[in-house]
């Protein structure tokens, strides 16, 4: 009776939210019906309250009230864990009607399948190890981190591997999990995958859930089909596979078009005196070598034999590439801009920086060039000119493409002269 009066609860939701009335008595119990629409009242009044505030707020304000719910957020769920972990214990959700903890936290506590599955993981984790609650609380470690390192954790090693975990993103866990668990190497294979389904009969991929309760999958789809229905193999746009086996070894899987494969196979040939074997893994290394190569000669100006530098103009937009190299050596390739928090961590995207802007009479030399990517170079911008100038400008820089951004003399005169004209004035030039 309870399940069944709420889901009529949520089913006239809609119609409380629009009407501002409570719902028909008759619908469910007259006491609860009232009790339930003045909670609800209350939360949608509460919740538009809290966000029109939310607008009164200050920067610093709003950066410190994120922390504060972040915080929250952390200490709710550890102590969620620290409940499942009990229940999971004494079993109490056998008593409610389910026949495990992943159906009860589904079905009664309305998790998602992902949320239900982590947080069973976690929890009987931290029953092996206690500390995990008291990491996870404190931010140490997330629930990812817990997922990945559950399963190899011992009574031994676990002070040293959840410490070792600490601040860890899942890709760097990753390469924790392939040093405690080495896999073998994957043999190279080159196949074609089957066509795609008709387009009268779209093929459905079955939804597979692995329950924390059970080792055997849980089909989704198999209770609604008789019969295997084929999968659509099309992955064009699914990300590449990029899995660390052990320390030194990687597993990389993507989909290639026909084009691509047909160069493949030239190579192959070509490369039959060398590698004899026509080995994909030296073929792929020795492409990315090249490929490398050519990017650092083009984006970073690097050079087998530099020339001796010149002495050069430190009033014009071209950086010259001895000034590139000193600049992308010092910052590490990475984008040098330190906030509140530290330094940024972006390695994509990067662009040359003024630290003083050229329009304010900065100079094209090293010690006042950085790397920035591209978020924080048009953030510090807004910042010098103000966001409605930066917009107007990017009308103009857009023509140039990402690779054009650093803006070297001659590039662009329509770039120069819009630049020159905006901000010239304001830099008494």
């Amino acid at each position: 009776m309870d399940g069944a009066i709420n889901t009529t609860a949520w089913l006239v939701r809609s119609d409380v939210e629009m009407s501002g009335a409570p719902p028909p008595s008759s619908q469910r119990r007259p006491s609860q019906a009232i009790v339930e629409w003045q909670k609800l009242r209350c939360y949608n009044g509460g919740m538009s309250k809290t966000i029109a505030s939310l607008t009164d707020l200050s920067d610093q304000e709003l950066i410190a009230e994120v922390s504060r719910a972040a915080a929250q957020e952390r200490s709710s769920t550890t102590h969620l864990i620290a409940l499942l972990a009990e229940v999971d214990a004494r079993r109490l959700y056998l008593g409610a009607g389910c026949s495990s903890l992943f159906t009860y936290c589904t079905q009664v506590l309305q998790l998602s399948e992902h949320a239900a599955y982590g947080r069973i993981e976690a929890a009987r984790a931290s029953r092996r190890f206690p500390v995990i609650l008291q990491m996870l609380g404190e931010g140490l470690i997330t629930l990812t981190t817990i997922g990945l390192l559950a399963p190899h954790l011992t009574t031994e090693n676990h002070p040293h591997v959840l410490g070792a975990a600490r601040h860890k993103s899942k890709r760097e866990v990753e390469h924790m999990v392939a040093a405690l668990h080495p896999r073998p190497a994957v043999m190279p294979s080159v196949r074609k995958l089957p066509d795609p389904a008709p387009a009268h009969r779209p093929a459905i991929e079955a939804h597979v859930i692995r329950s924390p309760d059970t080792a055997r999958p849980i089909d989704e789809a198999a209770s609604s089909c008789s019969s295997p229905t084929p999968i659509d193999r099309r992955t064009s746009n699914r990300p590449a596979v990029v899995i660390p086996l052990a320390p030194e070894r990687y597993k990389v899987q993507f989909t290639v078009s026909r084009d691509t494969y047909d160069k493949l196979r030239r190579v192959q040939d070509l490369m039959r005196h060398s590698i004899p074997r026509s080995d994909l893994p030296a073929i792929f290394d020795r492409a990315l070598t090249l490929l490398l190569k050519e990017r650092e000669r083009t984006k970073l100006a690097v050079a087998t034999r530099a020339r001796p530098s010149r002495p050069s103009k430190t009033d014009t937009r071209h950086i010259p590439a001895s000034i590139k190299r000193v600049v992308w050596a010092r910052d590490n390739g990475q984008c040098a801009f330190v906030g509140t928090n530290g330094r940024c961590s972006e390695c994509g995207f990067l662009e040359f920086h003024h630290v003083v802007p050229f329009a304010r009479g900065g100079k094209t030399v090293a010690e006042n060039l950085e790397l920035r990517c591209r978020a924080h170079n048009v953030y510090e911008a807004e910042r010098w000119f103000g966001p409605s100038l930066v917009q107007e400008c990017a009308s103009a820089y857009a023509p140039l493409g990402p690779d054009r951004v650093v803006g070297n003399e001659g590039e662009s005169f329509t770039r120069q002269r819009h630049v020159h004209a905006v901000e010239g004035p304001a830099s008494g030039r």
